[in-house]
Order: structure tokens, then sequence, then C-alpha cells
């Protein structure tokens, strides 16, 4: 078993596992705990009380975050000639169509999202065994699959992202960087947290949100006091 170093130590020792914490406190307490040389990624784990084998259990949706990410999206515009010039100006990292189809194909896939068309969705599909398993694969759900390309990525680059629950039923979602400011970490956490409450099933019984927890890249995690949310 590995050694905890002197700052791993410190940062469990402020850190109470049986304590639910305000997400105020929460945001500010994760920026205290992470000790890492990069600008650590802060993440929500939102475990809801849902049956994803189910269709109409299904919890996926996209939310534009008020702070952003804090990291730089590569964004690939998968388009006809028409609309490149469009998705270059809008600040799209690559562009084109054939050329990054067999880029893909041949293992490819050094971006974080992909923005493509209604009409060329045909030669877009067959790439679904490469992208489907990263989580690449453009969705009209999430707002990638749309003729207005240059808003799309506009968006994207701004700070929207997409989400979904999975087989186990939690959602993930990054909701800034260890950088931020506590308040731009509530900001974002909560946009996410008050946008799965809308989505919530119909047909999903007893209790929604079962826990919810924030943490950086190498903390632990903190559980959140669901009380604290507003919305939910």
């Amino acid at each position: 078993m590995a050694k905890l170093t002197k700052k791993q130590k410190e940062a469990a020792q402020k850190v109470d596992l049986m304590k639910q914490y305000s997400l105020q406190d929460a945001a500010a307490l994760v920026k205290d705990i992470t000790f890492t040389k990069f600008d650590a990624s802060v993440d929500l784990d939102i475990n809801l009380g849902v049956d994803p084998r189910k269709a109409d259990q299904m919890v996926r949706g996209v939310v534009a975050l008020p702070h952003g990410t804090g990291k730089d999206v590569r964004v690939l515009v998968l388009c006809t000639p028409e609309k490149e010039a469009e998705a270059k100006e809008a600040g799209a990292d690559h562009v084109g169509l054939d050329d990054y189809i067999q880029k893909i194909e041949g293992g490819w896939t050094d971006i974080d999202v992909i923005i493509t068309m209604p009409t060329v969705m045909a030669k877009v599909g067959r790439l679904g065994r490469v992208l489907g398993p990263r989580g690449l694969m453009p969705n009209p759900k999430a707002g990638t699959v749309t003729m207005d390309v240059g808003k799309a990525v506009k968006e994207v680059k701004a700070g929207k992202i997409d989400f979904r629950v999975d087989k186990f039923g939690i959602v993930h979602a990054s909701v800034g960087k260890v950088s931020f400011d506590p308040q731009q970490l509530i900001d974002n956490a909560a946009e996410v947290i008050q946008t799965v409450s809308k989505l919530k099933p119909s047909s999903a019984k007893g209790t929604y949100f079962k826990s919810i927890y924030l943490s950086s890249t190498m903390s632990k995690g903190l559980q959140i006091d669901k009380s604290t949310i507003p919305g939910i």
C-alpha cells in the first residue's frame, strides 16, 4: 500500500467523510485539499434514483456553465464546404469532412467535441464504433447535430457541456478548475444540479437525488447537503 505524502495527510485531516457539507463550504474546501502541480478539474458526481436500463429513465441533457469549464475545448466540425468558413470563424479547431472521417477511422480522436450537420450524418454514423465508446458521437439532443454549426461551436467553446447518466445511475460532470474561485464553482455546480432536477423522469419513483459529491482530480469526494442547493 502506497504511503501518503505529507500534503495528502494534511488534506485527509481536513475532510470529515461522515459529514455533509454545504455547497458553499465544499467549493471552498475542495480547493484547500488539492495539492496537484497542475490545475486540477473539479467534478460533480450525482447519484440518481433511476434505472438507466429503462429508456424512459435515461437522464441526458445539456447545460451552459455560467463560468465555462476552464479548459480549452478542442472542437472538430464535420461539415460540407459551404459551412466551413462559418465553423472556422466561430473558433472550431478542425474543419472538414471526408479527410477527417478517414483520420478517425484510422484511430485519430484528438478532440473533445464533434459537431456535424444532419445532412452528413449518414457518413458520420459509420464512425459510431470509434466515437461511441469515447463519448464523442454527435447527437441532436446534445446540440451537436445542427445546421447552425457556428452557434454550436461558440456555445461549446463558452462552456456548454452535455451529460448523461451512466449504467450505475450516476451523472458525472466537470464544473471547473481548482483555480476557479469558490463562487464560480458554486454557480457552475448549481446550474448542473438544477438542470438535472428538471430532467427527472416521471417514471422514476422514490428519492431522485440519492447523493451528490464534489471532488477534484486527486482529492477525496465531499458529500453535499442537498438542502443547501436551491431549486431541487
